[in-house]
């Protein structure tokens, strides 16, 4: 399997573990000293570091009840990209971005995830 294909396996695995909340999957993808970074001023913002606190991170962005729709994989020569529609309604506040998540890969795996969103105040505005 070429560098490309792997990080394109990588990124539908990321996505599919994400989406079952099969969090213990998206640990075995995970360096242990993984970071994610996420803009904002809101519960989920700012950055997770070390393989728990993402899995943990995930689990607190699935629990707003997120629908995680896979627009495209995108690779590099040595990385990964997701691009993402999310949606989610929480009482009147409604939740609807496109987004970037950008990880890094250090031997088959994701070692630090940068995520670029197109509407952070609406992100402030349901993550609370």
């Amino acid at each position: 399997m070429s560098q490309h294909e792997a990080a394109h396996r990588l990124g539908e695995q990321f996505h599919a573990f994400l989406t079952a909340g099969d969090w213990a999957g998206i640990r075995t993808l995970l360096t242990d000293d993984v970071t994610w970074t996420l803009p904002g001023d809101n519960t989920v913002s700012g950055t997770a570091r070390g393989a728990d606190e993402v899995v943990e991170r995930a689990k607190k962005i699935a629990s707003y009840g997120l629908r995680f729709e896979l627009l495209h994989i995108l690779v590099s020569r040595e990385n990964m990209a997701l691009s993402l529609h999310n949606t989610a309604q929480r009482d009147d506040v409604k939740l609807d971005e496109y987004l970037s998540t950008v990880c890094r890969l250090r031997d088959g795996r994701i070692a630090s995830i940068e995520t670029y969103l197109s509407d952070v105040p609406g992100m402030n505005a349901f993550f609370v």
